[in-house]
């Protein structure tokens, strides 16, 4: 049986605008169980990639407490924080941001070498085993420009899960690839919850994506309005 290992506890996210303020997040109160993937599904300016950023650590509520396996994320020194994201924290983004000057396989070695908790020796072989398992194993020593858009977030996934992060948390992944190449995307996803165990938190306004998830939570104006 499945664990929480997020939760999220009346999170507010206030911006200052003119002399006002904009909420962002209006307390919002849920929670994330391990091994499943969790959807944040809603339309642009909704509040989701503003709620996974409080998730990831990458920034702070307002108010509310999140509870990373346990422990409040909010309450952390910063350089727990650091160590948190780099540990126990993986990333993939609408924009892959891939560095052009490097192959697939370097790309995915580079941010082991960022990750103090990776033996050198052990990088190579690593980044090759991520590769593999998002089926690049024969595209791995292709530049970025080389690749698909596809095979382009397939290389982020690979550079997203190679320090072995608890939770790999993807904002609107699918969002630049057409539906069956963004399906293939869900699927690694899916492959890495039953293989590995990974927990994958994902954004996206995609409906068609709802069905394969195991929760989805609507949000609408800073607000969750469904949630199942």
């Amino acid at each position: 049986m499945s664990k929480v290992i997020i939760e999220a506890t009346d999170i507010k996210r206030g911006f200052p605008m003119g002399g006002d303020t904009f909420w962002a997040l209006k307390g919002l109160s849920f929670s994330i169980q391990e091994s499943e993937l969790t959807i944040l599904q809603g339309r642009s300016g909704s509040g989701k990639t503003t709620m996974m950023n409080i998730l990831g650590a990458l920034d702070y509520p307002t108010s509310g407490d999140i509870l990373f396996d346990g422990n409040s994320i909010v309450k952390m020194s910063d350089n727990k924080r650091d160590r948190l994201r780099s540990k126990d924290i993986g990333f993939v983004f609408q924009s892959v941001a891939l560095v052009g000057m490097m192959t697939a396989l370097e790309n995915v070695e580079f941010i082991l070498r960022i990750n103090k908790e990776v033996a050198a020796k052990e990088r190579r072989k690593r980044a090759e085993a991520c590769l593999e398992k998002v089926g690049l194993a024969s595209r791995m020593h292709h530049m970025p420009a080389e690749l698909s858009g596809g095979e382009q977030q397939r290389v982020a996934i690979a550079r997203a899960i190679a320090h072995r992060p608890k939770v790999i948390f993807a904002d609107e992944p699918t969002a630049q690839l057409d539906t069956g190449t963004g399906m293939q995307v869900v699927k690694i996803f899916k492959e890495l919850i039953e293989n590995e165990g990974a927990t994958i938190v994902m954004t996206t306004h995609d409906p068609g994506l709802m069905e394969v998830a195991d929760a989805v939570y609507e949000l609408e104006d800073g607000e969750i309005v469904n949630g199942s």
